[in-house]
């Protein structure tokens, strides 16, 4: 209840920027599930040129939209999907986001995160130890 009575406050616009980014992270998270990792970029890569009527989505919005479709995706969203969805949203809307993909070891082996930077900072999938995760060579301009 007190879920629709949030949704019900909304504008209209922002209702439909979280439909949308709830949509586009359910997909994600399929996708990963379902495809090869590289057919998922190629996929994601084409999703980020079509034009959505998403007017006036800025920054803080696609975070805050991305932040609260993870809260209500049923078992949330690991970091990949969160910085894949939030680099098409970037991407559609005019934003130059930088994928990054990290990997650290952990007692029981290797362990990966992914996060997204846009103009130096990242804006999706900090972690207060990001700095211990080697960043793997960006996938940009890489044919696939």
């Amino acid at each position: 209840m007190k879920l629709l009575r949030k949704l019900g406050n909304l504008r209209k616009v922002d209702f439909y920027f979280l439909f949308v980014t709830y949509s586009l992270l359910g997909a994600v998270r399929l996708g990963l599930w379902l495809l090869e990792f590289r057919i998922l970029l190629k996929i994601v890569n084409k999703l980020s040129k079509i034009k959505l009527p998403l007017p006036n989505t800025t920054l803080g919005k696609i975070i805050w939209g991305v932040n609260v479709a993870t809260r209500y995706m049923p078992g949330g969203a690991k970091c990949l999907a969160r910085a894949l969805t939030t680099q098409i949203l970037m991407s559609h809307s005019g934003f130059s986001p930088e994928l990054c993909i990290g990997v650290a070891k952990a007692e029981s082996g290797l362990e990966a995160h992914a996060w997204i930077k846009y103009q130096g900072y990242v804006v999706i999938g900090y972690l207060p130890d990001l700095p211990r995760y080697i960043q793997l060579p960006s996938l940009e301009g890489i044919k696939l």
